[in-house]
């Protein structure tokens, strides 16, 4: 009886160990099935025939579909059963089998990367509170650009159209591109920035392409902002006369002109352009119903120069002796540029002379070294209270 008990607990336990060695070679034979098919499905992709990359022109009323293939002819081709029939529409790529006698795809919509690189993912960190001396030009913009993307029925109810941009101009050094920073951050639109000088390109009809791409990628993602930078390097007079580099630029800001102004309307995408050159300009595109409103940021007089100062100097550890009031009458004739250059170059002085705490002679040098003896000039022309001696004391 013993005998026979040892027998059957042995007997269990092989039993256990089969069992085990079996559930063991079925996850291995799962394991490797998954393996397998994956291999498989790689090998598909490895021998599959390419496509081949058409553009559909239009369904035809018997189910079939004209197509111009990227060779070069104009198809009639089936469709396939299991293609979305609403995706296909005028203009969209499709994918045709080897022998390009179906359609067997939608392909996705394609987007230029060099188009792409354009749109700004991360907004500046930018605000209106951080810009100086420009109130009345900071209200005029946000009536052209933020007002028509937050409020566009009020322009209904008003009966006119909104602007469709604006146009920045001054010198350089006095915030143009520091007030469309500030708009970018500000407005909760698509913002994509360009300078002008991407869209002057080698090729004929490049620069063109680029402009008509931009302008569908922001009004497919309006409400969207475009900002040009510098557009006088593709807007400036057209003459009769010029290179064939000069005729290519001429022709971008044809497509450029058209856009602003053409059959297809902007609805919500607002143009902001800046420029130091408004007087090379094409009259075509300084009229209304391209740029409706044309600002100047001038060079900040007393008051702006304060603004600036006090922005700038809001983080910097000041001595007692600094006045910010006189700072501005020492800066007569500095860009907001400039006045950011002196305070960073105050500061750069005074840990140079083993200081954390900034003092007026500071300011005093870094206004000389910036503005390159600017300073004599002023108090010759009684602009500051001081002669240059006595400025020369705090160096």
């Amino acid at each position: 009886m013993e005998y026979e008990n040892s027998v059957s607990k042995e007997n269990d336990s092989y039993i256990e160990a089969f069992a085990t060695d079996i559930s063991t070679l079925r996850e291995l034979l799962l394991k490797y099935k998954e393996e397998l098919e994956y291999y498989k499905s790689q090998v598909e992709k490895l021998t599959a025939p390419p496509l081949v990359e058409a553009t559909l022109i239009e369904v035809l009323a018997d189910g079939r579909a004209l197509v111009k293939s990227s060779s070069g002819p104009i198809l009639v081709v089936n469709i396939l059963e299991s293609i979305d029939k609403s995706k296909l529409k005028p203009g969209a790529s499709v994918a045709l089998n080897q022998r390009g006698s179906a359609i067997i795809e939608v392909l996705p919509r394609f987007e230029d990367p060099q188009v792409r690189v354009f749109e700004v993912i991360e907004k500046p960190d930018v605000t209106y509170n951080d810009i100086g001396g420009l109130n009345e030009q900071i209200e005029e913009l946000r009536e052209v650009v933020e007002l028509p993307l937050k409020n566009p029925q009020i322009f209904k109810v008003m009966g006119v159209e909104p602007p469709k941009g604006v146009l920045l101009y001054g010198p350089p050094g006095c915030g143009k591109t520091l007030l469309a920073k500030a708009v970018a951050c500000e407005s909760n639109a698509t913002f994509i920035r360009l300078v002008a000088s991407e869209l002057a390109q080698k090729f004929i009809g490049e620069g063109a392409r680029l402009v008509k791409e931009v302008f569908a990628i922001a009004r497919r993602k309006a409400p969207s902002i475009i900002l040009i930078d510098e557009i006088d390097a593709i807007a400036a007079k057209r003459l009769d006369v010029g290179t064939s580099g000069e005729r290519e630029i001429h022709r971008t800001l044809t497509q450029l002109l058209a856009e602003m102004d053409g059959f297809d309307p902007l609805d919500n995408v607002k143009i902001i352009a800046t420029t130091n050159r408004i007087d090379v300009l094409d009259p075509a595109i300084l009229r209304p119903g391209r740029f409706d409103k044309i600002i100047e940021i001038p060079l900040p007089n007393l008051r702006g120069r304060y603004e600036i100062l006090k922005i700038h100097t809001r983080k910097m550890p000041l001595s007692g002796d600094v006045d910010i009031s006189e700072l501005a009458k020492l800066t007569e004739g500095a860009t907001g540029a400039d006045i950011k250059a002196i305070c960073t170059e105050a500061a750069l002085y005074a840990i140079k002379n083993g200081r954390h705490i900034i003092e007026k002679k500071d300011f005093i040098y870094a206004i000389d070294k910036v503005l390159k003896k600017r300073i004599r000039t002023y108090a010759m022309e009684g602009y500051v209270s001081r002669s240059e001696n006595q400025v020369r004391y705090y160096l």
